[in-house]
């Protein structure tokens, strides 16, 4: 164990991690979760019977680079919540309910309280979205990551009746579309903004104007996680499909939830841009296509509905009436 350790593997520092986290993960446990954490494999016993067709929904993704921004502000207890919005969002989308949760956490060295930090943020963002923790892995790979650096990853497994899936097929011209808004940039196009806005401490302490406090601060506001509020709309209106805004802002995701022979026509102005994405395109000196191609512009999701529903939608869950669907391919943006 001491030559693992001259090698820059700690082991005790991993079992200090483990101990640290586990008041963390306690409190994201649902009933069907067996054992505890430390196994080889995470249980779990879904309660399939109240399901006639049950269909397992899986996402995994990470935060990419917005990393670079905990590094530099020294700030990890948030990035987690990131990690799991991008997963569990996902499975929403489809109308699935988001079930157990798994994350993988490499770093460059171990140190046990930065790790709490990460999974606090983890375990935060898996009581937003209803789902339990039931394992992961630390990796401290040094020579591989600087030591006070780290990549993060998640994996999420949900579930949905068949006949209950949001797939988009009923999506036909006419129908509207409801921006649901963003909590700030979320976790999408950092490298952009780093290369506009920088992501040394210096640079993340800078202020602009319409921005209350530090840059770095706004950047790193989590992404908003929409299980709750997908779930009460579903429950209360029908939903002909969900676009989750994310790589490729606008023009990549709205697309994705329509059937073929339709397109997106989106009204500019139609909803406030939060001002963060104007400091980002006027520093940058970024075209407005750019702009809509990389980023949400302040609208995390985007419900196609019944016209006769749009109106309520946006008034009951503070959203936006921001377009409309047309035969057509793509996305209008005017």
């Amino acid at each position: 164990m001491n030559e693992y350790k001259k090698a820059g593997v700690d082991v005790e520092a991993g079992y200090k991690s483990v101990e640290l986290m586990k008041k963390h993960i306690g409190k994201t446990m649902r009933k069907e979760v067996l054992g505890g954490i430390g196994g080889f494999g995470g249980l779990f016993m879904p309660d399939l019977g109240k399901y006639k067709q049950p269909v397992l929904v899986s996402g995994t993704d990470g935060v990419g680079t917005k990393l670079k921004i905990a590094f530099a502000m020294d700030k990890h207890d948030t990035i987690g919540i990131d990690c799991v919005a991008m997963c569990a969002n996902d499975i929403a989308c489809s109308g699935g309910e988001p079930l157990f949760f798994l994350d993988y956490i490499a770093c460059g060295k171990n140190y046990p309280g930065k790790i709490e930090q990460i999974v606090k943020g983890i375990s935060d963002g898996c009581i937003a979205a209803g789902c339990a923790i039931v394992g992961g892995e630390t990796a401290e790979m040094p020579g591989f990551y600087p030591t006070n650096e780290y990549d993060l990853a998640g994996f999420c497994v949900g579930v949905v009746e068949k006949d209950k899936i949001i797939d988009g097929q009923s999506i036909k011209a006419g129908n509207l579309l409801v921006g649901i808004p963003s909590s700030g940039v979320h976790s999408n196009g950092f490298s952009l903004i780093r290369k506009v806005l920088g992501d040394t401490p210096e640079a993340l302490r800078k202020t602009y104007n319409g921005i209350e406090g530090a840059i770095g601060a706004e950047l790193l506001k989590p992404t908003e996680i929409y299980v709750k509020t997908i779930k009460s709309i579903y429950e209360n209106f029908p939903i002909n499909g969900i676009a989750h805004i994310t790589g490729g802002g606008f023009n990549e995701n709205i697309p994705r939830m329509l059937p073929k022979g339709y397109k997106a026509v989106v009204n500019k102005g139609s909803w406030p841009v939060l001002p963060v994405f104007d400091v980002i395109a006027r520093i940058g000196g970024i075209d407005e296509i750019s702009m809509y191609g990389t980023f949400n512009m302040g609208i995390g999701l985007v419900l196609c509905v019944d016209a006769d529903d749009a109106a309520g939608i946006a008034k009951q869950y503070g959203g936006y009436v921001i377009g409309s669907v047309a035969n057509g391919e793509g996305i209008d943006i005017i």
